[in-house]
This record gives C-alpha cells, structure tokens and sequence, in this order.
C-alpha cells in the first residue's frame, strides 16, 4: 500500500498546526505593539495612578500588554455584577505592570470573576487529624492556571492609591507569577542568570526577621499577612516593591535588589 495518503494527511495536519501557530503569534505581535486608544488610557491614568509613574518606554509596553492581557481573559462577574470596561482596564493595568518588562505571562489563566465587595467562601482546614470545613471572608482568590478571583471595592481602591501598601491584584497576580513554575510557594521562574542561591538567601533572610517582628508585635514594613508563608510573603513583598519602592530598598535592599532583578523594573527611582 502506498504511503503517499498518509504522508499528504500528515502535510496538511501539520501546516494547519503551523498556519494556526503563525497566526497567533502575529496576532499576538500586533496586540503588543498597539497602544491603548486615548480613552483607553485616560481611564487607565485615573484608576490606576502608578501607570503615570513610568518611564515612558514602560508606559508603551504596558499599553501592549493590556492589549494582549484584554484580548485573553474573559470578565465574568459575580453576584449580578455587570463589568465594564472601566473595570477590566483597571485590573488588566495592574495585573501587567508585574509582567511589562520580562518576557512572563500569564499563559495558563483564562478568566477573571469579580464580585461587587469581599466575598465568602468554603474551605478546609487541618487540625491534626481534623478537616473541617470554615467559611471565610475574602478580597481575592488565585488558582493555579487559573481563575483569579476579584473583589471590585477592593481592586478599584488599591489601583487609585498607590502608596497605602494594600493592592489586591497585584497580590493574586504576585501569585499567578508564582504558579508559573508548577507549584505556589515564594519561588517563582527567576531571570536568566539570575542566581538562585541569592534569591533564597535574601528572600529566607527577609521572611524569617518579618516573622519575628510581626510574632514580636513589631510594626512592619510588608504587610503582616505575609508572616502567613513563603508564597504569602512573595505576594506582599511584590505588592511593597511596587507600592512602598524607596522603603523597601532602604530597609530590605538585598529584597528589593532580588525582586528588581526578576521583574525588570526599579520603581525607586520612577519618582
């Protein structure tokens, strides 16, 4: 019998896949490359101020990214709410400035549910040998490939107030990043060259005198949540890079020097 059906199937199996992943990608070029159109970027400049902050190179490759980031997620709100674009600009700016200057993305995640305030939810806790199951009160929720799920009241506030050390989404997201890996725990895919000894060290150094300080009573700089765990104290130490930049690189310079290096970025000296 002659291989010639099979190998003409196979050709054409394989230039569908190509044709499709070609097509992608240039969509996926275009939508990086296009900026935000000008309402776009007036609702962005006032719900989620820290974008004003950025040297303007970084502004264009946010825009791109909120493009690209628009064009994948699906909004779904909760609770009767109706989202608008408003809404979905405010946390794709936020969810992108983690990711606006290194090649990471979110690949994995899909969809975005937003319910209106703090929502309750069901989960399972461990005492010894005893599960039982709690209900708590949440701001966000982030799954491994996804959903991340949003409180609105919550999102919209830290978007417009940059400097408080509180931002829900760049939280989950902190999380998202850290998933990129396989597992969420404070160890996320680190830059090329970017030594892993140096990241344990000045992250384990970070964690544990954060620890003691919030056991001990003591104020500090990162938000005590993240006294929580290592994936809890990755998220809250991204949310202060961003949000408290000069504190954090006085107080904690080996984090900041980490955290600056994975991301790319050197909020300090935005202004």
């Amino acid at each position: 019998m002659s291989l010639l059906p099979f190998l003409a199937v196979a050709l054409l199996i394989a230039a569908f896949f190509w044709h499709r992943w070609y097509s992608q990608r240039k969509k996926r070029e275009q939508l990086l490359a296009a900026p935000l159109t000008p309402p776009q970027r007036e609702v962005v400049r006032q719900l989620v101020p820290i974008t004003r902050q950025l040297p303007q190179p970084l502004r264009l490759k946010l825009e791109g990214k909120i493009n690209l980031f628009l064009d994948q997620i699906t909004f779904h709100g909760q609770n009767d709410l109706e989202v608008n674009e408003a809404m979905k600009l405010s946390i794709a700016a936020q969810a992108c400035l983690l990711v606006v200057n290194t090649p990471a993305w979110y690949d994995t995640l899909r969809t975005v549910l937003i319910y209106p305030s703090a929502f309750r939810t069901r989960r399972n806790t461990h005492d010894g040998y005893v599960v039982q199951e709690r209900d708590l009160t949440m701001l966000g929720e982030s799954w491994a490939r996804g959903p991340v799920v949003l409180s609105w009241d919550h999102a919209l506030k830290g978007g417009l107030d940059a400097h408080d050390g509180h931002n829900v989404v760049i939280h989950e997201f902190a999380h998202q990043l850290d998933s990129l890996t396989g597992h969420t725990n404070g160890i996320p895919i680190l830059r090329k060259g970017q030594a892993y000894e140096g990241w344990e060290k000045a992250m384990l150094d970070a964690y544990n005198d954060h620890v003691e300080r919030v056991q001990n009573g003591y104020r500090t700089l990162i938000d005590p949540y993240g006294a929580t765990n290592h994936e809890e104290f990755f998220a809250e130490a991204i949310v202060t890079f961003f949000e408290k930049p000069q504190a954090l690189r006085r107080d904690i310079p080996a984090l900041y020097a980490q955290l600056a290096e994975l991301l790319a970025l050197d909020p300090a000296k935005w202004g």
